[in-house]
């Protein structure tokens, strides 16, 4: 690992298998923390490469926990974290309101690292139990239209520099190879990311795997729909800057999605949406994610159309249903 930092130090980079192997060697236990640290380091001096992004990406697929859930075609909504706004569980809610509208979700997600709540620690405070359990997964997926994937038990390498990423608490390159990385593989993704390269470069990712996908970005710096600015969407056959008017809201301000001080902050948020009493600038943003993923399943959809069943499966109650579904299947 000398060697390696060494090169890196020197602005050199990684050719594709190369990453793959010291990715291997990080789960084998082969560095230390200081050196796994130090590598995160790198990655925060200077972008990752389209070859060192994919050799890290070989290693967490191959040493992943299977998991097939190709019978129900789902969608993954995720964001990569990183973007220091500590908002609310947009795009989790997102799912659930998407599972209202009839879609099928398979969501990989993870603790927060950079924020006070992820994913996981929404899906832990409301009595979900993880699990690998395939068949328990397709049953919840079946019956609540969602399965919920938590990142650590699928794949070893995540929960190896766990402990790592928290106690350095800013973005790293996991940040990035965790929405590449979900165990199973869904071929529709609506990924948001904390800046333009990386949209420029999930983009290029994703237009390689002939999966139907949409990256997103708000352009003062969310990884989501956050209607606090114009947001910049790619799809697989074009990309379009658009303004929260263009789309029928209101401008949110910054402090309208803040997530709390803690994760039964962030999580009375996430209840206050499904059970449609959270603000507006709350509600909005989440259909406005809901809404984009909708539309990566279904692209000759409008967006007017696609936020019109998002915004059913709110109000109507059917996003509320479907999550104390996959509750009650999951606790």
């Amino acid at each position: 690992m000398k060697q390696i930092l060494y090169r890196l130090f020197e602005h050199q980079f990684l050719g594709r298998d190369e990453a793959r192997e010291i990715l291997q060697n990080m789960v084998l236990g082969k560095y230390t923390e200081a050196q796994i640290a130090s590598l995160i380091t790198v990655f925060l001096m200077r972008s990752i490469s389209i070859e060192e992004l994919a050799g890290f990406q070989d290693a967490l697929l191959e040493m992943r926990v299977r998991v097939d859930l190709s019978e129900f075609d789902p969608i993954d909504i995720v964001g990569t974290g990183g973007d220091g706004k500590n908002t609310f569980n947009v795009s989790t809610a997102a799912c659930f309101v998407v599972a209202g509208a009839g879609y099928k979700v398979a969501k990989h997600g993870n603790f927060g690292a950079t924020s006070v709540s992820g994913a996981s620690n929404v899906m832990e405070f409301h009595g979900v139990k993880f699990t690998t359990d395939e068949a328990k997964l397709k049953r919840s997926i079946g019956e609540s239209n969602m399965a919920y994937l938590h990142a650590p038990i699928f794949n070893p390498a995540l929960k190896a520099v766990a402990g790592v990423r928290k106690s350095l608490g800013v973005r790293n390159f996991f940040n990035m190879l965790g929405p590449l990385v979900n165990p199973a593989t869904p071929k529709n993704q609506l990924l948001g990311v904390y800046n333009l390269p990386l949209l420029r470069l999930y983009s290029y990712s994703f237009q390689q795997s002939g999966n139907k996908f949409a990256v997103v970005h708000s352009l003062d710096g969310y990884d989501e729909i956050s209607l606090t600015d114009s947001f910049k969407v790619i799809t697989g056959n074009q990309e379009h800057i658009y303004t929260p008017e263009e789309i029928g809201f209101e401008r949110n301000k910054e402090a309208d999605l803040f997530g709390g001080d803690t994760v039964d902050q962030a999580s009375a948020i996430f209840d206050q949406v499904l059970n449609g009493i959270a603000t507006a600038p709350q509600t909005n943003c989440v259909l406005a994610n809901a809404a984009f993923a909708i539309r990566v399943l279904c692209p000759e959809k409008s967006i007017a159309t696609c936020l019109e069943e998002a915004g059913t499966s709110l109000v109507s109650g059917k996003a509320k249903e479907k999550f104390v579904k996959f509750v009650a299947l999951n606790a």
